[in-house]
């Protein structure tokens, strides 16, 4: 078990989530709640439910040390967190499509016919989808995930950071993955912060917004 406490506190989590680069690295967290916090996480929406994140989870020493080289400017986040989460994104999601939706159909979330219909229409749209839109709908599909996992460990107690400066042409490969089939989205350093973040300045909603 963690020393952390569950927090339900919406906004707290919301404001008080900083990115953290400094971790106590005698803090551990146990598969069971990391299974817990990824499986949070994945309430997150994605196109047609595909869900094409995939999660590997960087905790081991041997593990740590295939990835330093490959996030050479974030060494303290390898060295100190309790994890590094590499999210990636399938380009071959759609083979889940028959499974996700026939568990739709037995949960009575769906009737089969609907799902019939769906799976006819998402077949043909998948045969016709260019690689280029497919790999733009999982990389978007990933960062919704990727922010609701950094949500979820906020609201376990844990701190986090999303790093995008990492070698994405060596990292599916460098694990054991097809980096033909697995795009990298991002890496999220996870741990209890060693210190207290920074407080960053947001843009005001007047100049980022229109109404029309």
């Amino acid at each position: 078990m963690s020393n952390t406490t569950k927090n339900n506190d919406f906004q707290e989590i919301l404001v008080g989530r900083r990115s953290i680069r400094k971790y106590d690295s005698s803090v551990k967290i146990s598969k069971e709640e990391m299974t817990e916090m990824i499986e949070d996480a994945t309430r997150a929406p994605s196109s047609v439910n595909m869900q094409p994140w995939r999660f590997l989870v960087i905790e081991s020493e041997e593990g740590k040390a295939t990835l330093a080289p490959l996030a050479r400017f974030n060494q303290l986040q390898v060295e100190t967190s309790s994890a590094m989460i590499a999210v990636f994104g399938d380009l071959n999601s759609f083979e889940n499509g028959e499974a996700i939706y026939s568990k739709a159909v037995e949960l009575g979330y769906m009737p089969t016919e609907v799902k019939e219909k769906q799976m006819a229409a998402l077949t043909n749209y998948y045969a016709n989808l260019s690689p280029e839109v497919n790999k733009e709908t999982v990389l978007i599909d990933g960062g919704l995930v990727s922010m609701q996992f950094m949500l979820t460990a906020r609201a376990h107690g844990y701190d986090t950071c999303p790093i995008g400066g990492f070698e994405k042409d060596q990292i599916a490969e460098a694990f054991g993955m097809d980096k033909e089939r697995y795009v990298p989205v991002m890496l999220i350093s996870i741990g209890k912060a060693d210190g207290a973040g920074y407080q960053s300045v947001r843009l005001p909603v007047e100049t980022i917004t229109e109404w029309k």
